[in-house]
């Protein structure tokens, strides 16, 4: 069985699984899929839809993943408690709340059959004109920032659903936003080092599962490759900050590599460079990737020990974190999903933070 449809995430079209996405996991042994609002109609539909993707599986069952971050990113949004944005939930300065908005999340996930959340976000806003990340990072400061990264951690990953820290090396100084275009970081690699690493460090010591790479290029790391197809960036990650789990890439599909490559040689790319995981939005460009591996394989411009390092990481976190599925029982879910004890929790979080507001 080849080892290659493990190093890859894909989306799906819609609110179920079709025969021809079906036929692709299974034979292809996909890593995991990832869900985004056109997938999702309500917390039963979306356990139903898991338990679909789930009968695929091989030998550990996939990772079924979502950002669900708070505030304006997140997916799933009629029946779950809505949380709100980090920035919000920073202004209190609990990271207590912080560790208890995240264990909510967390077990509504869970009763859906969700495994891995991609969250936190561990980037600084230290730029006004930064949209994209805006009020998705906890603060303007390192230290802002990393004093809650381990609060969402825990309270994700002891509620049972893997955390991603995201978006490695930094996002938050950029003006250009990757999923119209490539942004540029001047900003010289030591003071990077003293800023942006801080909160990603914080989030290594606190066991994340995955790391995911931005496509961004550090003009100090590599002036010519975004750093999620620059093996430096990776080396830094793996070396500097001593980080030894997962590496998944941001969305494949962002302008800032899909105007610049080919599908399968991004992938390609991507999985040399060090990344164990490319992640695509649309199937059709996951096919690609996984046919771009596949070649390359062949020619050897992928080596065999590079395939199954990443195949043993990922093997390795799902022998640790997804030993087993156990299908969802679908009439449970409104025990878990939207209760009226955590909406009744997050009313109160809100009025605290217009408190403060006003």
């Amino acid at each position: 069985m080849s080892k290659l449809g493990q190093l890859i995430i894909t989306g799906i079209s819609g609110p179920s699984l079709l025969d021809e996405e079906r036929e692709f996991l299974e034979k292809e042994n996909i890593a995991g899929v990832i869900l985004f609002s056109n997938n999702y109609e309500s917390p039963a539909q979306l356990a139903e839809l898991v338990n679909q993707i789930q009968t695929t599986r091989k030998e550990y069952p996939l990772f079924i993943c979502v950002d669900n971050e708070g505030g304006r990113v997140f997916r799933f949004k009629t029946g779950f408690t809505k949380v709100p944005s980090m920035m919000e939930l920073g202004s209190l300065n609990s990271p207590k709340t912080v560790f208890e908005c995240s264990q909510i999340m967390a077990k509504e996930l869970k009763a859906c059959g969700v495994n891995l959340n991609l969250a936190p976000v561990c980037d600084i806003v230290n730029n006004e004109q930064n949209k994209v990340i805006g009020d998705r990072a906890f603060g303007k400061t390192a230290e802002e920032v990393s004093k809650y990264i381990s609060s969402v951690i825990r309270g994700l990953q002891t509620s049972d659903i893997l955390s991603c820290a995201k978006h490695f090396p930094g996002h938050g100084c950029t003006t250009k936003d990757s999923h119209f275009d490539l942004p540029i970081i001047k900003k010289p690699l030591n003071e990077i080092r003293k800023e942006e690493f801080l909160p990603f460090t914080k989030a290594i010591k606190s066991r994340v599962e995955f790391v995911m790479m931005a496509h961004v290029i550090v003009e100090e790391i590599n002036p010519d490759l975004p750093t999620s197809l620059c093996p430096e960036a990776y080396e830094i990650l793996r070396e500097e900050l001593r980080y030894t789990k997962l590496i998944i890439s941001d969305d494949m599909q962002m302008k800032a590599i899909a105007d610049r490559y080919s599908y399968e040689e991004a992938a390609v790319m991507a999985i040399n460079a060090g990344a164990d995981i490319i992640e695509y939005k649309d199937m059709e460009f996951a096919r690609k990737a996984l046919n771009g591996l596949k070649q390359a394989q062949k020619n050897q411009e992928l080596k065999n020990e590079t395939i199954l390092d990443r195949h043993s990481r990922v093997m390795n976190c799902k022998e640790r974190n997804l030993k087993e599925y156990t299908p969802i029982y679908i009439p449970e879910i409104s025990k878990h999903v939207g209760t009226p004890a955590s909406t009744t929790y997050i009313e109160e979080i809100k009025k605290k933070i217009e408190e403060i507001k006003a």
